[in-house]
This record gives C-alpha cells, sequence and structure tokens, in this order.
C-alpha cells in the first residue's frame, strides 16, 4: 500500500454493554433507576478511558428477565492508567463497517492497512510477570518507562541531538522503525513542524496526545514493506539488535523507500560487554559476560540476528547507500574492578542523487 494513503490507526470501539430496563411497578412510589451517564473513551490511537458505552433495549417479555440486566465484557477499572492489557482489547472486537454511500474500497483499504489493530496484535504474552509481544523484549509500564530513559541517554551522547546525518533545512517525510514509546519522533516532529513523521512498532505502546504531524502505526519492518518508493528523506533507527531477521534485506528495504539524497542512521549496541582492555569480560566470574553470550544463543533459536561491529556498515554498503560515516560510544558500567562497557555504533549513509 502507498505510504501517502495510509490511515491513522482508529480508535478502537468500545464494547456495547445491553442493560434491560426495570419493569414498570404497579404499587409502589418509587421511582425507577436511572442507568448512569455514559463515559465514552477519549479519542487517539488507543483509547485509555475503557467504560463502556451502554444502550437500553426493549424489555423482555417475562418479568423475571427484566430484573436480570445483561452484560458484555468486563472493563477494567475506570482508574486503569498506562496502556490497557491486550486480553481487554482482544476481547473486544474490531469495529464494523457500516453501510453508506462512500467509496466501498475506503473499509477495506483501511481493514487491511497497517492501521488497522487486530485481536492477534493485543494478544501479549505474560512471562514471570512481564507482558511480551513477539519481541525479544518486554512491553509493559516498566519496559516502557526504561525505553523513555533510554531516549534521553541516547540524546546525552549526541550532545542534545536527535541524529547525526546532515538533513536539509526542511525534511518533507520521516519515518522511526521501532519507534517504542514514540519519544524520539516526537521530539523530531517538534523539531520539524512540517515535517510528516511516522513511527511504526509492533505494540500499540505509543501515546494519543502528539504533535499533528505525527502519527503511529503497527507495522512489522521484518515483513514487506508497504511504503512509497523514493519516499522518505530520513529513515532512523536505533536499539533494533535482536528483533531483525535479515539486516541485509532490512537496509535493501529502507534502500527502495529513501529518496535520493536522502539518509538512513542507524544507532545501536553491542550485545555483550567489553573490557578497557578490549577483552571480552571473563564469562566464568562476571554476568554480564554470561548475559552476552546467551542473549546470542536465545536469538539464534527464534531466527533473529544480532548485530556484530560490521553489519550495519557493510549492510548499507551492499544495499547501495554512499558516504557511510561510521561513529563508537563507549558506555562504561559501575564495576570499577573489571572496568566493562558497552559499545554504541551510530552508523548514517546517503541514498546517491541520481539513484
Amino acid at each position: 500500500m502507498d505510504a501517502d494513503k495510509k490511515s491513522p490507526i482508529p480508535a478502537t470501539a468500545p464494547s456495547t454493554i445491553t442493560v434491560t430496563p426495570e419493569a414498570p411497578a404497579h404499587h409502589t412510589s418509587q421511582k425507577p433507576t436511572t442507568p448512569p451517564t455514559p463515559q465514552l473513551p477519549t479519542p487517539g490511537l488507543i483509547s485509555r478511558s475503557p467504560a463502556a458505552a451502554r444502550e437500553l433495549t426493549p424489555a423482555p417479555a417475562t418479568p423475571a428477565a427484566a430484573r436480570e440486566p445483561t452484560h458484555g465484557p468486563a472493563s477494567p477499572a475506570a482508574e486503569t492508567t498506562g496502556p490497557l492489557p491486550g486480553s481487554y482489547w482482544a476481547e473486544q472486537g474490531l469495529p464494523k463497517e457500516e453501510e453508506n454511500d462512500g467509496d466501498s474500497t475506503i473499509g477495506s483499504d483501511i481493514e487491511s492497512s497497517t492501521a488497522s489493530i487486530s485481536s492477534s496484535i493485543l494478544k501479549y504474552r505474560t512471562m514471570n510477570g512481564r507482558t511480551y509481544h513477539s519481541d525479544t523484549g518486554p512491553n509493559d509500564a516498566k519496559q516502557n518507562e526504561m525505553l523513555d530513559i533510554f531516549h534521553y541517554v541516547m540524546t546525552i551522547y549526541l550532545d542534545g541531538r536527535l541524529y547525526n546525518a546532515p538533513l536539509p533545512k526542511n525534511p518533507e517525510n520521516t519515518i522511526d522503525l521501532g519507534t517504542g514509546t514514540g519519544l524520539w519522533a516526537i521530539d523530531f516532529a517538534d523539531k520539524f513542524p512540517n515535517c510528516n513523521v511516522m513511527g511504526t512498532d509492533i505494540s500499540p505502546i505509543q501515546p494519543s496526545w502528539v504533535p499533528p504531524n505525527v502519527r503511529f502505526e503497527i507495522d512489522d519492518y521484518n515483513k514487506e514493506w508497504t511504503y512509497n518508493s523514493n519516499f522518505f528523506d530520513f529513515i532512523h533507527l536505533r536499539w533494533l539488535t535482536g528483533t531483525v531477521k535479515d539486516w541485509s534485506a532490512f537496509y535493501k528495504e529502507a534502500y527502495r523507500c529513501c529518496k535520493p539524497g536522502g539518509y538512513i542512521e542507524h544507532m545501536d549496541a553491542s550485545s555483550g560487554t567489553i573490557c578497557l582492555d578490549d577483552s571480552s569480560v571473563n564469562t566464568k566470574v562476571h554476568a554480564l559476560g554470561q548475559w552476552g553470550p546467551m542473549w546470542e544463543e536465545a536469538c539464534g533459536k527464534i531466527g533473529q540476528q544480532l548485530l556484530s561491529n560490521d553489519i550495519v556498515e557493510n549492510g548499507m554498503k551492499e544495499a547501495g547507500f554512499v558516504n557511510i560515516v561510521v561513529k563508537d560510544y563507549k558506555k562504561e558500567l559501575k564495576d570499577t574492578t573489571l572496568h566493562p562497557y558497552f559499545i554504541y555504533r551510530m552508523v548514517y549513509g546517503q541514498k546517491p542523487l541520481d539513484a
């Protein structure tokens, strides 16, 4: 599907609870109970107010049934904050398209779009008290807080900048792949208010209140990309190691969708820790030294490819990007006896103007 035809993710329709009214009493002065005022969900990417709308139906034939209201799926408490559990949204189902005189292709286009939220997307797995999608990391509130902190840490590494590539003064279209909580996309949209900024992720954990030039889509970059060729001025990604099955195919798709003269920038971390003397941390005495190889083994079992020192640079070159720049940032850890650190590598490249 063309990128400029994509629609924002529609707000998930609230469940409908059917309440039957009390049969009128003939010999009592009590007034019938008034149904509570419905609390409608706030419009946005994901509704954070799950209170259900209520609808009255004609009284049933038998008086006994009239005194027993029927209820739809139970809703989370109204005071719930943060993303709702996937099990709740899965119960609600997708909104049904109503008949109208408009273009019949619109409805089918939206339903097949990456912007539509299906029940399978919202069925998270729970392991050890954490919720997961198909990614290697969790997607619960604790993880989202970590992603927000990580965004600010990466900004500090870049001396307050959001990117290193020499972008034009007025980029028109930018995409942030694996946007997470969407903070980078939001900050970039604030910096370039005339740029259309898209953030994609497989988990719908992004906020609803965002700049008007930002939209978020549920999309999987391991599948066929649906964006127009030669479309994006800037393709941004970071911390995607362990989530991509084929980096070579990934960069080729990025090259196709990048506008001639546009840039791609990728910042990611090493899969394990390194000592200041450039030797690997002793796996027998340090847990961090064990964690790296275990992560590599786990990702290999599910077909995900971790990044090595040359995958990013070589992948961009093979795809056709030029003017590639590589810069490493060392993140030291607290253990002063081993002096381990992670390597954050930033690589950007440009699509040739004559491509």
